[in-house]
């Protein structure tokens, strides 16, 4: 992309839209539990963009990995190669969930190699807030040649790696994080030693993230910056992305554990911490 999009991995929308035509945009729109974003694509996007599904695209089916495994290695290149990606083209991901979502394609990309993907800050509301053109209906990208790197470019961990990360980062929500409730996954509480930053903290009021230095102090608060091993979770290992791409912006270079609680806690012989 060009150097006066900066490097850091969000990009404004008036910036997307200087540039339309010059990069790959995917729409990744998605609500937990809600029905899939190709109804919402369909009725309008960003002019261009292809729509990727989040749950058949993104991750793998559920199971012993977890509610969202990351996706199989070849599914995953064939989901990007229909959605236009090429290796050497910038990728700008967006979504309506603040990121959320968008972060999981964003983080993806960049673990199987991409070396040029950002995340479209304020996504879909801040690009119809701009007054940006918005197309409508289906699109038909021309395939891409995407190609998974066997080199990831991105760190992960496995449960078994989890519990010798020097700050794990766990992005639900407090009340989950504690304990209290526990609304989809079938044990409440959290990873023994884990620092609670949900999600909400990396944004600003009008759903924007935060800039560096104000990250860098969110992250701060909870032992977390670049001399430190730090490590994401959340309930799937979806939102944790979203804290990860939170503490890229920061400087702060994170793993993700993708499994994450629901994968955690598919082995009772795994330590639960709660209050």
């Amino acid at each position: 992309m060009d150097d006066d999009f900066g490097t850091g991995p969000l990009i404004s929308a008036d910036e997307l839209a200087a540039t339309l035509g010059r990069v790959t945009v995917l729409d990744v729109r998605y609500v937990m539990g809600g029905p899939a974003g190709r109804g919402e694509h369909a009725a309008g996007h960003v002019p261009g963009a292809a729509y990727v599904d989040l749950d058949d695209d993104l991750a793998d089916p559920p199971g012993v990995g977890g509610r969202h495994p990351l996706p199989d290695e070849d599914r995953f290149e064939a989901a990007m190669r229909r959605a236009g990606v090429d290796p050497d083209r910038p990728v700008v991901v967006y979504d309506d969930w603040q990121g959320r979502a968008a972060a999981r394609a964003w983080w993806l990309l960049r673990f199987h190699g991409h070396s040029d993907v950002r995340v479209l800050d304020g996504g879909w509301t801040a690009w119809r807030d701009g007054g940006h053109p918005v197309e409508t209906g289906e699109t038909g990208p021309v395939p891409g040649g995407f190609t998974v790197s066997p080199t990831k470019q991105m760190p992960a961990i496995g449960a078994g790696e989890v519990l010798g990360v020097e700050v794990l980062v766990d992005a639900r929500a407090p009340e989950r994080f504690r304990g209290e409730t526990e609304p989809v996954d079938p044990v409440a509480g959290r990873v023994p030693g884990a620092v609670n930053v949900p999600t909400t903290a990396n944004l600003d009021e009008d759903g924007r993230f935060l800039p560096p230095d104000r990250l860098r102090e969110a992250y701060a608060r909870v032992g977390a910056d670049e001399a430190t091993t730090v490590a994401a979770y959340c309930g799937s290992g979806v939102t944790a992305a979203h804290d990860v791409l939170a503490m890229e912006v920061a400087g702060i270079r994170a793993a993700l554990y993708p499994g994450s609680w629901s994968e955690w806690v598919t082995d009772p012989e795994r330590p639960v911490e709660t209050g």
